[in-house]
């Protein structure tokens, strides 16, 4: 037996694993088995890396059911790490009914399993039937309490969604198959990767993964059940926003070549996910529930990353995927006592920045971002950079209305100290995944900056200027999410009706008559 097949059977082990582990709770819920697991994973996902970086085994050579490159590596210990922190946490949050420990801990495994073949599947049919089994099983979950009805509309239109996106992904695979005669990923992407342009069925299918994607990550005006899924369990919450929605960002990597030959994918993606990133993040500022918060903060990056995958920047887009996986799960799984530090923060006494806190700002992080990409003779895009250096104006600015003011030189050193290492990490993504020239050149570019610049504006105007009458309108327009989910919704159930479960109405409290006072 060879070390490529051993490689594969070794990869393939972990999504069987998870799968014949969700057949095992017929009688409990085996919660430190399904931890095992996953460390098991995690532990499979690196010594298989270990191998690709030392030669071991090679994964150009060979085009098997199972795809053993790095990236794919990553994203398979990615998921098997947000397991086992989703697991522990869950023993915990569904502690004391036994049915439902085990109706939960089914469906959380067959998801697991489902998101690991995608992320190693080397076969459209076969990622094709992961991607869908994944939306199922994500589906018994969303509806856990069956009986709200915030939680049953969500899963309905998540459900509505998603066979959108599967059809997309369909027709795209069939017409990469009718074009290639392979339904190797691999084999695709060494074909694509050696032309200089795309026939019709090619650029059709590259369109149709970008929307395959975009409705994936639920961008703009798409986004309403990604709001609304709060209502399902906390930890279900965690794992759909560390490490289910933003596999349409790994789906735009897999098909990276593809993307970066098609003019109108990349333009499709910049519209869309560039202002799903802005719009998102403003809309976040104006929202008080926490997990609300996060789900409009979820928008927003996976907007950016489509953004990223459109200009080319897949091992940035790699890097942010793995980053932000990490702090949602932190973020909705410690969401209770951030409710405490949110209410802390917003007690305490800010004071607004002033012209000089500004000009000083501009002044230092322009200084540190442009002078490191003039030094390092640093290729465009630019629009990335700028973005750094706009939030190092922020950083810098408003670092007395927290909650333990700085000095102008800490958080200008802090400031580097972040640049350096966003740029290391950058660099050692490209490892990873290499980064690729986009075909839309510097108007792309330009069209992201536009926004980011826009961004900056309507962020201080939001931030520090909410007492005139003009932009308490805006405000309010940016609050009701400039009221798109419900129009989305409206047609959703015009098209495509269904029936919500019935709200009980809460018990009167009955007091005999002569309880009452005299």
């Amino acid at each position: 037996m060879s070390v490529q097949t051993i490689a594969v059977l070794m990869a393939s082990l972990v999504p069987v694993s998870f799968f014949l582990a969700a057949l095992a709770n017929e009688k409990q819920a085996r919660w430190k088995l399904a931890e095992r697991l996953s460390l098991m994973g995690l532990l499979v996902a690196v010594v298989l890396s270990i191998g690709v970086v030392s030669g071991w085994f090679s994964i150009s050579e060979y085009h098997h059911w199972i795809g053993t490159s790095l990236a794919s590596l990553v994203m398979l210990g990615l998921v098997s790490l947000i397991a086992f922190i989703n697991i522990r946490f869950s023993s915990a949050y569904m502690a004391g009914n036994v049915e439902e420990e085990k109706r939960y801990l089914r469906w959380l495994l067959i998801t697991l399993g489902s998101v690991a073949t995608v992320v190693i599947s080397n076969h459209m049919i076969i990622f094709m039937l992961a991607w869908v089994a994944i939306s199922l099983s994500l589906h018994r979950l969303l509806l856990f309490f069956p009986h709200r009805q915030r939680a049953v509309l969500a899963a309905y239109k998540k459900a509505i969604f998603a066979r959108a996106a599967e059809v997309f992904l369909f027709a795209a695979m069939l017409l990469l198959f009718l074009q290639h005669d392979t339904w190797f990923i691999s084999e695709i992407y060494q074909n694509i990767s050696q032309a200089n342009e795309l026939s019709t069925l090619d650029q059709v299918a590259a369109v149709f993964i970008a929307l395959a994607a975009l409705i994936k990550c639920a961008q703009l005006p798409l986004h309403g059940w990604l709001i609304q899924v709060v209502e399902a369990p906390t930890p279900v919450s965690a794992l759909l926003h560390a490490g289910i929605i933003n596999l349409g960002g790994y789906l735009l990597i897999a098909f990276a070549p593809l993307i970066m030959l098609s003019d109108a994918a990349q333009w499709l993606l910049l519209v869309v996910g560039g202002l799903t990133t802005v719009l998102a993040a403003l809309v976040m500022m104006t929202r008080a529930t926490v997990k609300v918060r996060l789900a409009w903060s979820t928008m927003s990056q996976m907007g950016l990353m489509m953004v990223e995958c459109a200009l080319g920047l897949f091992e940035l887009a790699l890097l942010h995927l793995v980053a932000h996986s990490f702090y949602k799960a932190y973020a909705f799984l410690n969401s209770g006592s951030e409710v405490e530090t949110s209410m802390k923060r917003r007690m305490a006494p800010s004071k607004s920045p002033t012209l000089i806190d500004w000009t000083l700002a501009t002044v230092f992080s322009a200084g540190l971002v442009f002078g490191l990409v003039w030094l390092a003779d640093i290729e465009g895009p630019y629009s990335p950079w700028l973005l750094f250096a706009l939030a190092l104006i922020l950083l810098i600015a408003e670092r007395h209305g927290r909650l333990s003011a700085s000095s102008l030189l800490s958080m200008v050193g802090l400031g580097a100290v972040l640049l350096a290492v966003y740029t290391l990490q950058k660099a050692g993504a490209g490892f990873i995944v290499p980064g690729m020239p986009a075909s839309v050149g510097w108007l792309g570019d330009a069209w992201i900056a536009l926004l980011f610049g826009l961004f900056m504006l309507v962020y201080i105007l939001l931030r520090y200027h909410t007492e005139r009458p003009a932009l308490q309108k805006i405000r309010r327009a940016f609050y009701a999410g400039f009221y798109l989910d419900e129009l989305v919704t409206r047609l959703n159930l015009r098209i495509y009706p269904t029936r919500l479960p019935v709200r009980q109405k809460p018990k009167k409290l009955q007091v005999a008559k002569e309880e009452f006072l005299q």
